[in-house]
């Protein structure tokens, strides 16, 4: 769906809305891990313009009083290779296009709440237990050694001693 993206740029003064271009404006699902970002690419450079996950906390508010502009806040936009927050505004060609997006938008939010709320989680955390249960595992097997090793130059040490002490 063609779109024209802007960005608030709260470092210029008076602070203004920039155009970043104007593109086919995508929502991609990844395959295995179910995130779903947004994706915009300029359409003579395709270059990114828009690149970030959807998060369950992101909402579009109408953009002042247009029917056809949307805008929102993500926590780190990759656009600009390196991530950072953004406030951002998408501006359709009608109202039928915008509330098009809005929709999809939505359920793009719902079904990451969903996954984040459902069993993803909790195989994440699951995950980490057992790495955890391994690390420990490995320290404990570490320690062992460097015991062995401690009492090893001990006894060394003492052997050394006594040689010494046989020759005087």
């Amino acid at each position: 769906m063609r779109a024209k993206l802007y960005r608030f740029a709260s470092e210029n003064d008076p602070p203004e809305w920039k155009e970043r271009g104007t593109g086919d404006v995508k929502l991609l699902k990844h395959k295995e891990k179910g995130t779903i970002r947004l994706l915009m690419r300029r359409d003579r450079t395709l270059k990114i313009c828009a690149n970030h996950q959807i998060s369950p906390l992101m909402e579009l508010k109408p953009n002042s009083g247009s029917d056809r502009a949307w805008v929102w806040n993500t926590l780190a936009d990759y656009a600009d290779e390196c991530p950072k927050p953004e406030l951002l505004a998408i501006r359709f060609l009608n109202a039928e296009n915008a509330q098009k997006f809005k929709v999809k938008f939505d359920e793009c939010k719902e079904e990451v709440k969903k996954q984040v709320e459902g069993s993803g989680n909790t195989d994440s955390a699951n995950k980490v237990a057992e790495k955890l249960e391994e690390l420990s595992v490995k320290d404990k097997a570490s320690e062992g050694k460097k015991e062995e090793d401690k009492k090893e130059t001990e006894k060394n040490e003492d052997e050394k001693k006594e040689v010494k002490a046989d020759k005087n």
